[in-house]
């Protein structure tokens, strides 16, 4: 299998091999669901909180004698059973989401998703612009991409072009080492700088360099 291989400035150059160990293995759609469902998981935050009977202002007083008036005893006007008391047994905005899988579950997850996209990778020889303009990196991924969603997978990229590239609606960069199943799933094309692609085939094992 092969991908079409972009000049610096985003002009046809030629076709580059795509490794097969990496590119071109066997799919396995139950693994591919576990790995996306960690890569959810991790990035969800836990914003659900409410206040204790001891978070809730007042009720510092109890309400009224504990013998003798022939109500229920109360200590407080705070208890979870009252109104504007606290919550019993609520969220307390530490809940832990994170899920973890094996380090060869997940490179064999990322290759699988690489196999499925690989008919939408493309190579770059460098990602470079002039200047660090959001316009001209715009110009680039218009040469390269017509997606919605466009993954820029780099090397060792200049920082201008990340600064530049991160106002995009709908481009998204990050380096090799967090490339993801999810990610890659998710996206319409995936440019890979050439140096990447090296350094992913050598990560996955697809090369023994």
């Amino acid at each position: 299998m092969k991908a079409i291989t972009y000049t610096r400035t985003g002009n046809k150059s030629a076709e580059t091999a795509l490794n097969k160990s990496t590119f071109g293995v066997e799919v396995s759609h139950e693994l591919l669901k576990q790995a996306s469902v960690r890569s959810l998981s991790n990035t969800r935050h836990a914003g659900a909180k409410v206040l204790t009977r001891a978070e809730v202002r007042g009720g510092g007083k109890k309400p009224w004698r504990q013998k003798g008036t022939g109500r229920a005893r109360f200590g407080s006007t705070r208890v979870n059973i009252w109104r504007h008391g606290g919550v019993a047994h609520g969220p307390t905005g530490n809940a832990n989401f994170t899920k973890d899988l094996p380090k060869n579950m997940i490179k064999a997850s990322i290759r699988m998703a690489l196999t499925e996209q690989a008919a939408n990778i493309k190579i770059i020889e460098k990602f470079s612009i002039e200047k660090p303009k959001t316009k001209l990196a715009d110009n680039l991924i218009a040469k390269l991409s017509t997606g919605d969603n466009v993954l820029l997978v780099g090397f060792d990229t200049d920082p201008g072009f990340k600064r530049a590239v991160s106002n995009l609606v709908g481009v998204r960069y990050i380096s090799y080492t967090k490339l993801q199943c999810y990610d890659v799933l998710c996206a319409d094309d995936i440019i890979i700088e050439k140096e990447a692609l090296s350094a992913i085939e050598k990560w996955l094992g697809g090369t023994k360099k």
